[in-house]
């Protein structure tokens, strides 16, 4: 068995946190705006596992894509208005414009990405194939370019488009201690993630 669509969108929204989100977000009037990374794959786990939905979710990111204003002052911009429009939820998001992510990606995690096109290219470069996940903030509709079935099985498969076996590893340990009835598969990364 695995999730429909439907019922993976029925799902994430139990958590709600992420019903609030997606029906707030539309206000800010992003482009390419999506919901995404652990609040969705996160929270099925969760109620796969029988947790509360929001169970040891850290942050809930905000993607958008707007190549006009590459500066930092533009992006914050967008993060204040962001805490005006959610309040006290606003500590819990992380809002971060696609377009800017090759300005400071490799100082901060040491690889360097191309300029992304749109916000699904940042979707595509997490680093586990089954954590590729976003909810279209515009319509609702999902953007999983991996399908559901490993998310919901709980295989995780290095993502061959962000290929750093050491950081593979540490999130997927991370992962594992949350829900230890997920596994790595044979071969997706280095000898540290098995």
């Amino acid at each position: 068995m695995t999730i429909t669509t439907e019922q993976f969108l029925a799902r994430i929204r139990l958590n709600p946190v992420n019903h609030l989100l997606l029906e707030k977000l539309p206000a800010l009037d992003l482009p390419q705006c999506m919901l995404t990374a652990g609040c969705l794959f996160q929270t099925v786990w969760n109620l796969k596992t029988g947790n509360d939905p929001e169970h040891g979710i850290k942050d809930y990111d905000i993607f958008y894509f707007d190549d006009h204003d590459l500066s930092w002052e533009a992006e914050d911009n967008v993060i204040r208005r962001g805490k005006a429009l959610l309040g006290d939820l606003a500590d819990k998001v992380d809002i971060k414009n696609q377009a800017r992510v090759h300005l400071w990606y490799g100082e901060k995690f040491g690889k360097d990405f191309p300029a992304f096109e749109c916000t699904e290219d940042g979707v595509d470069h997490y680093l586990i194939s089954c954590t590729r996940l976003g909810v279209r903030v515009h319509d609702g509709s999902l953007y999983a370019p991996d399908y559901l079935d490993d998310m919901w099985h709980g295989i995780l498969r290095m993502n061959p488009l962000n290929a750093q076996p050491e950081l593979f590893a540490r999130k997927c340990k991370q992962y594992q201690q949350r829900w230890p009835w997920l596994r790595v598969e044979p071969g997706a990364s280095s000898e540290e993630a098995q």
